[in-house]
């Protein structure tokens, strides 16, 4: 019979995202097949194991101001190309998630904003309704007129709908009300 070795660093920021995500971090062993495969890791400015390495060392300030957490796509490339079975992109989410609980302010503003006009405009229609959630995105950044030649585009090709589909809203906002429940749950536990 195997025997499983447990692999700790003592970092607290490892823990929390071992307690939020279910990744031990320390399995990591920087091998960057993670980052040869993240189709955004250009533009990141610490390659995704580079960020879990300073998860493990307990950089918090290093982790909490960085650019990569907030540009993870979550496309999961990285987590199907890790030979350590460690799932990168839950763990740039655990990451986001204690960020924001610990009052961290996003390195990239609009992509917060961007997320939560999704999050939006999926509650209000029980799915993606693209003209509703790029007003509601333009409305939290301001940045009006940015893209809108290629929205000119995408609307000449019928590629935007005027009218939301409401299907499956119901099923939606119950499940959205679920979630709610769970995390309140959570934060008086």
């Amino acid at each position: 019979m195997e025997s499983v070795q447990i692999i700790t660093s003592g970092s607290k920021l490892a823990e929390a995202v071992m307690a939020e995500s279910g990744q031990n971090v320390n399995l990591c062993f920087q091998c960057g097949k993670c980052a040869a495969g993240c189709p955004l890791s250009y533009a990141m400015d610490y390659k995704p194991a580079q960020l879990i390495h300073a998860i493990r060392l307990g950089m918090d300030d290093l982790v909490f101001k960085s650019t990569t957490m907030w540009l993870c796509a979550t496309c999961e490339t990285c987590t199907t190309r890790c030979p350590q079975e460690v799932d990168v992109a839950k763990v740039m989410d655990a990451v986001k998630i204690i960020a924001v609980r610990q009052g961290v302010k996003p390195t990239i503003p609009q992509i917060a904003k961007f997320y939560r006009a999704v999050l939006a405009n999926v509650k209000m229609c029980g799915r993606m309704y693209e003209m509703g959630m790029i007003v509601d995105y333009k409305m939290r950044t301001f940045e009006f007129f940015k893209d809108m030649k290629l929205g000119m585009k995408m609307f000449r090709k019928n590629k935007l709908k005027l009218v939301p589909s409401f299907t499956g809203a119901m099923r939606t906002w119950k499940i959205f009300n679920r979630v709610k429940k769970i995390e309140k749950r959570n934060l008086s536990t």
